[in-house]
């Protein structure tokens, strides 16, 4: 099932990190079943429904675009990267049609599939942030979904993305946001397609097995 608002939902992959702590170059161009990690990205957002997809790279963008194959999708450079995520997150959503719903992914979660984003679009409602959510093992978490993790992707309605956008500060995203309007986020759980976690340590390169 897709995304069949007329505006439709435009993929941010937030793909800018150096990956200073796994000491293997920026994230975008980790291995991962034979290509770029960030190709994997972007080709779950596109086959799971998103009608454009934005790559915004930041760190060695140039390396990136020479290795990786992201066709059918526009990329922006975030000069500004070494700021944080939240910098990456506001140019993609400036460059981005105004009238679409935003799904931000980043590009160092190898689990995530078209059946994930497929699942979060057809869950979403209108002015609300529709969020995936894993398995944490916990009996709760301050998320409010007992025994779930919230993280990415998460789609942004439209309605929202001016007001998402005024919180984003820093390596935190729109983490203010969802902290502060606790009762305009669905968490969505995609526990059976992924674990949700990402990769920032050598410990935990063998997710991209």
């Amino acid at each position: 099932m897709r995304n069949t608002e007329a505006a439709g939902t435009t993929g941010v992959v937030l793909a800018a990190g150096g990956g200073a702590r796994l000491g293997r170059g920026p994230k975008a161009l980790l291995p991962y079943r034979g290509r770029p990690l960030v190709e994997a990205v972007a080709e779950a957002l596109l086959g799971g429904g998103c009608r454009e997809v934005v790559v915004v790279l930041g760190a060695g963008a140039q390396d990136v675009l020479a290795a990786a194959r992201l066709d059918g999708c526009r990329t922006v450079v975030n000069e500004e990267w070494q700021s944080g995520m939240g910098s990456s997150l506001l140019l993609g959503n400036a460059a981005t049609d105004p009238r679409d719903h935003l799904m931000i992914a980043l590009v160092d979660q190898p689990g995530l599939s078209s059946l994930a984003v497929e699942r979060l679009l057809a869950s979403h409602r209108p002015g609300r942030v529709t969020a995936a959510a894993y398995d944490d093992g916990a009996a709760a978490t301050k998320g409010g979904n007992g025994g779930l993790r919230r993280g990415h992707p998460l789609v942004i309605d439209t309605a929202l993305r001016q007001a998402v956008a005024a919180t984003v500060s820093g390596d935190a995203g729109a983490r203010a946001f969802l902290r502060t309007h606790p009762e305009l986020v669905d968490d969505v759980n995609c526990s059976d397609l992924s674990s949700g976690l990402d990769v920032d340590t050598p410990e935990q390169l063998y997710l991209l097995d």
